[in-house]
């Protein structure tokens, strides 16, 4: 081991100045172009991102997403300016070769992670659905409570919730019961085709207009619409406003309840297939056993 009394110190303030003059100033390069390009990037380029997303119409938590992102990028470029200003080049060739890796190998790993938060910005950006709709997916269907950026959360209505991704949710056909402020209901009534189509159609459009959930505007209206093996299919549509599950579901009740009830009254028949069997049944006597044949048409 080298004795301590001989290596070369220095002594004096300028001959220590001297002998590291070179690493002080770039120590202060290196912090001097951290805090510009950090400073600048933080108080221009993140309010600019802000703006633009705010401008576009995105949604408030896509702008928080940004605008975080933005800093976190920011930072590392401030660090890469810094320490090529510094001249430590081959040390940030080296860190960019290895987090390039890194990156290569998470995305791989995390790609279905990655494209539930690509599905949830798109989600909040066009916004197909949104909070206390009731929406119909893969036949599935529920109250949207909640959506994050990786998953949304539904409760059905046996009051269960459902933890859905998002890219199921962006790559799918979603129907939104509730995305205008009036709602269609169909429903097709079976007659006779000895019973009246006219009186029948009296019959449901009278119950329509008694009911005080279906609008005047459109108007109700009846369609005959089939002409089946037992019946003819009258289709009665009506419409609603403020759509939702419990509502749509009462008011058709209550109509096609009213509907069956007035038919009854008038004596309008609401058949339902049935098959006539003809034939006949012999037995006959076979050593000594007695076998069955039935025959039929």
């Amino acid at each position: 081991m080298v004795p301590l009394q001989q290596f070369d110190w220095p002594t004096s303030l300028g001959e220590l100045l001297a002998q590291y003059a070179g690493l002080l100033w770039d120590v202060v390069a290196f912090v001097l172009a951290f805090v510009v390009v950090y400073v600048v990037g933080r108080y221009v380029i993140v309010k600019l991102v802000r703006r633009s997303l705010s401008a576009r119409g995105f949604d408030r938590t896509v702008i928080q997403l940004a605008t975080t992102t933005a800093r976190a990028v920011i930072f590392f470029v401030a660090v890469a300016v810094a320490f090529t200003v510094a001249g430590f080049g081959s040390f940030l060739a080296a860190f960019a070769t290895l987090g390039g890796a890194l990156a290569l190998a998470l995305g791989f790993a995390a790609q279905d992670l990655v494209g539930n938060f690509v599905a949830g910005v798109f989600i909040l950006k066009d916004k197909p659905f949104q909070v206390d709709d009731w929406i119909e997916w893969n036949d599935m269907s529920g109250v949207v409570r909640q959506i994050d950026l990786r998953v949304t959360k539904v409760e059905t209505f046996n009051n269960e919730v459902i933890t859905v991704p998002n890219s199921e949710l962006a790559n799918n056909a979603v129907t939104n019961a509730m995305a205008n402020e009036r709602l269609r209901l169909q429903f097709v009534f079976g007659i006779g085709y000895d019973d009246d189509i006219g009186e029948a159609t009296d019959i449901i459009l009278d119950d329509a207009w008694a009911n005080s959930d279906v609008l005047d505007d459109p108007e109700p209206s009846v369609r005959t619409t089939e002409l089946a093996d037992s019946y003819v299919g009258l289709e009665s549509r009506i419409w609603i406003e403020d759509p939702g599950r419990g509502k749509f579901k009462e008011v058709l009740s209550d109509h096609v309840t009213g509907v069956k009830e007035r038919f009854d009254a008038e004596g309008i028949e609401m058949p339902y297939p049935y098959r006539e069997l003809t034939g006949g049944i012999s037995i006959e006597e076979v050593s000594g056993l007695e076998q069955v044949n039935v025959t039929g048409d």
